[in-house]
């Protein structure tokens, strides 16, 4: 907003004050209140009020056709209405005394229409505005949760990173389209190496926001800070869609593996294990699990018997590709 930490301090007060009078107005006024709103200028509380002469200590008032009772019963039409998707939302608005409808003008539609027309009909209080863009829901991503290519199969994401995530390789080709962990489309495969590496890189759409997050499967995230490497014999551990969270110690870098499908060069082997759909789930190391060590290439054995297995370094895959680590 432009202030700085004393303003703001201010602020914070002034609005905490006004929300305290436009409810004790809400409560006293009635039928005869219409509205509160601060003004984002001066940060002044402004009661809007359907008498003349009638006042609010701390706030200035204006006088307005329309109660809110009034202004929510007609939204409260509008709600039980089958609205179509070009119609992207409905609200009361206090400060323009109306019940705005909001639709997309790139989809406006002979149902959009239809839908307007009957919501002016219900009274006069009704605005419609055009907008450029319908809204979607908004998804997290996560180490450790699954994604499903495309192509077939599910893995682990691995790490948030700038403009997505990044996992193993072997998961998906340059192109492959992914879907997060609920199966809505999350974008495809920005980057891929595998054999000779095991890295990839997605870039997401807008409807996901990458997260410092990495899922412990019991509740609760660990919090990426960095990706400083730990020491052959620190203890790591692991998250993945199949098995969950599971740990053990760092053994070995810079090993070479060869899979039936190709050597891999430049791994790290540990003594935690993993099973298929764990692929390119996250590695975390240091203080409170904080830092980011890779993602989940292969290995031998399950979780059931112990086993060995692999994971690619993060910092050569932020590398490759120019990507930001998301910590937090």
């Amino acid at each position: 907003m432009g202030l700085n930490a004393d303003q703001a301090r201010v602020r914070l007060a002034s609005d905490q004050k006004s929300s305290e009078i436009a409810e004790a107005a809400k409560a006293s006024l009635g039928d005869a209140f219409g509205g509160a709103w601060i003004d984002q200028a001066s940060g002044r509380l402004t009661v809007a009020v359907t008498k003349p002469g009638l006042s609010v200590t701390g706030a200035d008032t204006t006088v307005v056709k329309n109660s809110l009772t009034q202004l929510n019963g007609t939204k409260s039409v509008l709600d039980v209405m089958n609205a179509p998707k070009s119609i992207t939302s409905w609200r009361v608005d206090e400060k323009s005394n109306s019940v705005v409808v909001e639709v997309n003008k790139n989809t406006r539609d002979a149902a959009a229409e239809s839908f307007i027309a009957t919501a002016k009909s219900i009274g006069s209080t009704v605005k419609v505005e055009e907008v450029a863009e319908s809204p979607t829901t908004l998804y997290d991503l996560r180490g450790g949760d699954a994604i499903y290519m495309g192509s077939g199969g599910r893995c682990s994401l691995g790490f948030s990173v700038t403009g997505g995530f990044v996992t193993a390789g072997h998961c998906g080709t340059t192109g492959t389209s992914v879907s997060g962990y609920n199966r809505v489309a999350a974008g495809s495969f920005a980057g891929s190496v595998f054999p000779g590496s095991d890295m990839a890189w997605v870039r997401t759409n807008a409807n996901w926001t990458p997260r410092p997050w990495v899922n412990r499967y019991n509740g609760t995230n660990v919090i990426v800070r960095g990706s400083t490497v730990a020491a052959i014999g620190a203890q790591i551990c692991r998250s993945g869609s199949t098995t969950g969270w599971r740990c053990g110690t760092v053994q070995a870098y810079n090993q070479t593996v060869n899979y039936p499908q190709g050597t891999v060069r430049g791994l790290t082997r540990t003594n935690a294990c993993a099973e298929p759909g764990d692929s390119g789930g996250s590695w975390v190391a240091g203080s409170g699990f904080g830092q980011a060590q890779g993602v989940t290439s292969g290995g031998s054995g399950n979780c059931s018997s112990g086993g060995t297995t692999y994971f690619q370094p993060l910092n050569p895959i932020l590398s490759r590709w120019g990507l930001t680590l998301t910590r937090g």
